[in-house]
């Protein structure tokens, strides 16, 4: 007996034999693959402008629209049949009658199959069930599909193979067409936010010489004609705060980061990263400036300044709290008293309870910061900017006038997870080189994300850059909250994947 999973290989297998002996047939009379078809309408568009309007007036209207789309769904019948055609814009339903078409034309059709990509030709109405239709007074196969789509029922439900199928996900689920929507106009409002508060968009380079902008481990290659070793970007920092040295005072690039580490729900090895940096700013202008976009952003892709995110409700409406790391961590952990991280003697017994492993040399700062990330950042929930990060974690921020330990820094905090990390920049040259040195002993000690000394940008500083503050906004991260999704890969179309044949 076989059992229905190899029944469906084998009907899978029948069907692409059956699709590829239609497609012999049709380049028997023609090329199969015209590119002659040219639509003048979308199906969204045509929904939207007719959704208001009467059947009768709609009955009268002469406009002829050209359609391109594939077909989801069908019933063939003997003289009069109906589709659903679907393109980048969404789906309607098409009627296709005999007495409109030849005879050939319309035995043709009825061969057709779920997948194909067509072109119809033909006149709105509305059909007794009062859905907007296209009458078709000409239709046309543009592309054969071989493959037959997944069972309309079930669908493409399995994240893994949505993920490495992302053009079968994106035919089948409009949830998910709906997420990289939201995504390309999130960026969209970013930039024309930014562009309207006078920033200019860059492009620095992907391939650095030395990594840095962050503290991250680096993906390594090789230029064979310069005989060099290159690092794929892991910030674009340093050369965006080169333009500021270079007069250009507000300046911003929607960028590509590689970061060689884990695969999380919140992590993927490529992801994408808001920087924009602004002369004669702090850290406090932009925490409030960061504040004022994610809100416009909010308003402009939902619509709304409240949205569900993973069973809460985010609330964009009120002003976005504000906390420094030694009050989050009390807040946070009722059971804890002052007394447990006031000094560095207290604070490692404290961190070494919760299971974090501490290096000998850690300050007091770097042990607080640990316990915050262990105890604290899964729990902030509604926008939270944290505060007094250790100038030890902070290598490129400008220190404290009042507390040369801490830095001028904060982090946002949403749904459980960073947003957004923004500080007054550092900008004299010789405490940056003083912060590289010490990246590079870190580095020799063996850390792996520590920075290199770049002496060209301690040069640049040296040129004089002015006072200055800057952030950056985790793209992908923001585009989660807004369309409520569970993982990265969400909404990012092709995450990085283990090839099959390696996995176990």
């Amino acid at each position: 007996m076989v059992d229905k999973e190899q029944n469906d290989v084998v009907d899978y297998h029948d069907q692409v034999l059956m699709r590829k002996a239609k497609l012999a047939d049709i380049t028997a009379l023609r090329n199969p693959y015209p590119n002659n078809y040219k639509p003048n309408n979308f199906a969204g568009d045509i929904l939207v402008k007719y959704a208001d309007i009467d059947a009768e007036t709609m009955s009268s209207d002469k406009v002829e629209h050209i359609l391109c789309g594939r077909i989801m769904n069908r019933r063939v019948m003997g003289k009069a049949s109906f589709i659903h055609m679907q393109d980048f814009t969404g789906k309607i339903q098409v009627y296709i009658r005999k007495d409109d078409l030849s005879d050939d034309l319309y035995e043709s059709f009825k061969h057709w199959d779920l997948g194909d990509i067509i072109c119809v030709h033909g006149f709105v109405f509305r059909t007794k069930t009062d859905e907007i239709t296209i009458n078709a007074t000409y239709i046309s196969l543009v592309t054969k599909a071989l493959r037959p789509l997944p069972d309309k029922y079930h669908g493409l439900t399995e994240k893994e193979a949505c993920y490495r199928k992302r053009y079968l996900d994106l035919i089948v689920n409009q949830h998910t067409r709906d997420v990289f929507a939201i995504r390309s106009n999130t960026i969209t409002a970013i930039r024309n936010f930014l562009v309207t508060s006078r920033f200019m968009e860059v492009e620095t380079p992907m391939m650095h010489s030395l990594p840095g902008g962050a503290t991250a481990r680096p993906f390594s290659t090789h230029h064979n004609a310069l005989d060099i070793p290159l690092y794929m970007r892991i910030a674009p920092e340093l050369f965006l705060k080169r333009l500021l040295v270079g007069g250009i005072d507000r300046v911003f690039e929607i960028n590509r980061n590689f970061r060689n580490e884990g695969l999380s729900t919140r992590h993927n090895p490529e992801f994408t990263m808001l920087e924009f940096y602004q002369a004669y700013a702090d850290y406090e202008d932009f925490m409030n400036f960061t504040e004022n976009m994610l809100k416009h952003i909010a308003r402009v892709v939902l619509q709304k300044d409240k949205f569900s995110f993973q069973g809460y409700e985010i609330d964009f409406a009120s002003p976005f709290a504000k906390l420094t790391i030694t009050d989050a961590i009390l807040q946070y952990n009722p059971d804890m008293q002052p007394s447990e991280i006031s000094d560095l003697a207290s604070a490692r017994v404290t961190a070494t309870s919760l299971g974090i492993k501490l290096d000998g040399n850690v300050s007091l700062g770097v042990i607080k910061l640990e316990i915050f990330e262990k105890t604290v950042e899964k729990k902030l929930i509604q926008p939270t900017f944290i505060l007094d990060y250790p100038t030890d974690a902070s290598p490129l921020s400008r220190k404290s006038d009042n507390n040369p330990d801490i830095v001028d820094r904060f982090e946002l905090f949403i749904g459980g997870q960073e947003i957004a990390n923004g500080f007054s920049e550092l900008n004299d040259p010789a405490d940056q080189a003083e912060r590289f040195q010490r990246q590079v002993k870190a580095k020799l000690a063996g850390d792996q994300e520590a920075m290199s000394y770049d002496d060209d940008y301690v040069t640049a500083l040296e040129y004089g850059m002015p006072p200055a503050a800057g952030t950056g906004i985790g793209i992908d991260r923001l585009v989660m909250l807004l369309t409520n999704s569970a993982a990265i890969r969400d909404v990012i179309l092709f995450p990085l994947l283990k090839p099959i044949q390696e996995e176990d």
